[in-house]
């Protein structure tokens, strides 16, 4: 089974198939040594999902796609991180998704840029892959002006 992942404004009819049972090739940081989680939409559009572990159903994680909120975000993944995922390059089968932290008290929810998931979309393998430097915040504000939706 099957999801769509938008990966830029609605308009621009770039609606991406991905596998919805995602097999992690390391555990998340923080995720408990959980490996296999589903892919949920939680919109019709396919810009915001739910990522459920199939071990501990209470434990989630909600992602989005973050080019269609953060155009500019292209980082380039290493061969490593690449091989994990059963890629040998970077290729068109490769889906970003980014950790959503919910609002709290007046502030708007943040996507975490550092660490994005990487997805073969073909497969379902996937990782979370801590990039390096500085050029990608923890917590980048998720906020209306940014949204594609």
């Amino acid at each position: 089974m099957s999801v769509l992942v938008r990966e830029g404004s609605v308009n621009a009819g770039d609606a991406r198939p991905v596998v919805s049972d995602l097999d992690f090739a390391v555990p998340p940081p923080g995720m408990m040594g959980l490996h296999s989680f589903t892919l949920t939409p939680l919109d019709e559009v396919g810009y915001l999902f739910a990522m459920r572990s199939t071990d501990q159903p209470d434990v989630r994680l909600f992602v989005v796609p973050p080019r269609a909120y953060f155009p500019g975000y292209a980082p380039r993944l290493d061969s490593t991180a690449l091989g994990a995922l059963g890629l040998d390059s970077e290729p068109e089968d490769t889906v970003l998704l980014v950790v959503v932290h919910p609002g709290r008290d007046d502030q708007p929810p943040t996507a975490n840029l550092l660490a994005p998931v990487a997805v073969n979309a073909t497969t379902g393998k996937a990782m979370q892959v801590v990039l390096d430097g500085d050029e990608w915040p923890l917590r980048a504000p998720l906020g209306a002006a940014e949204s594609a939706a």
